[in-house]
């Protein structure tokens, strides 16, 4: 079996900083399983550990640097307080990666990606405006009987189409600082903005996608919901370290000028009663 061969080889390899990622649970989830060979594209060679049965397998070595070097980086963009947007809207896997993005408030595109969503972006920002609209509409107490039956329903219907493509960036406010992509192939139009953006981007690229196409890349199968899954669990880790440390570090920033403030308040205070002394003291002279 393919998977005892791999896992023989990667006995007892174990990078202390990849925890959460190791090979025994990547070859579990099938994250070596490639395309069939005649379908690969060559400028993914160095990452492909042998071919079994016409199919490629995937060096899980490069699998879990790779993975790393992109989870420490999207990590400290969470740090930093700027959004990351995920991209699968590939049926295994829209529904996982939704939801993750969602525990994040990262925003997440999972149905058809609508063209310029990141180039036209301040025309995607006006159906952003409506929707907001529509819902804030929605939200007041006249609001059944400032429309009739037929209104409310013609309102609910823009509201749900405008829900299913827009609703993962119905928050955002500005083009997202990384994009992370599940299948770069099936993902071409999101890619191809993004870079004329120079969005840095992160993805999950399978033996027959062109890895320059990204700034990340983490080989891997992306065909498979345990795959994406197992992937898109470490990153989502990584994003909400960031996040923690974040509202760490703003916590002790609070702390710190709390106590700045009450030290500030206390000298004046203390000046204050001095300087009163001083007055006094200068009247019982006369």
């Amino acid at each position: 079996m393919v998977e005892e061969k791999l896992e023989e080889l990667f006995n007892g390899l174990k990078d202390k900083n990849m925890e959460k990622l190791n090979h025994k649970d990547l070859l579990k989830a099938g994250v070596h399983f490639g395309h069939l060979t005649r379908k690969w594209n060559p400028k993914m060679s160095e990452y492909i550990f042998m071919k079994q049965k016409g199919i490629h397998i995937i060096d899980l070595d490069k699998t879990i640097d790779c993975a790393f070097t992109a989870a420490s980086a999207l990590k400290n963009i969470a740090k930093s307080g700027r959004k990351i947007m995920f991209v699968a809207t590939k049926k295994q896997a829209k529904t996982f990666v939704s939801e993750k993005a969602k525990k994040l408030n990262m925003p997440y595109v999972t149905e058809r990606w609508l063209g310029g969503m990141l180039t036209n972006f301040s025309t995607i920002r006006k159906s952003l405006k409506k929707l907001s609209a529509i819902e804030s509409k929605e939200s007041q107490d006249t609001y059944e009987t400032d429309f009739s039956k037929k209104e409310r329903l013609m309102i609910s219907r823009d509201k749900d189409k405008l829900e299913k493509v827009l609703g993962g960036i119905s928050k955002l406010n500005r083009i997202p600082a990384a994009l992370f992509v599940v299948d770069i192939k099936h993902e071409e139009i999101a890619i191809n903005e993004a870079r004329k953006l120079n969005i840095p981007i992160y993805g999950m690229v399978d033996t027959n996608s062109d890895p320059n196409l990204v700034d990340y890349e983490i080989p891997s199968n992306d065909d498979s919901f345990t795959s994406v899954s197992i992937i898109i669990e470490y990153i989502s880790s990584a994003i909400s370290e960031g996040l923690e440390e974040r509202e760490k570090i703003k916590e002790e920033m609070r702390i710190k000028q709390e106590k700045e403030a009450d030290a500030k308040e206390a000298a004046a205070k203390e000046a204050a009663v001095k300087e009163a002394k001083e007055v006094k003291k200068e009247k019982s002279k006369r």
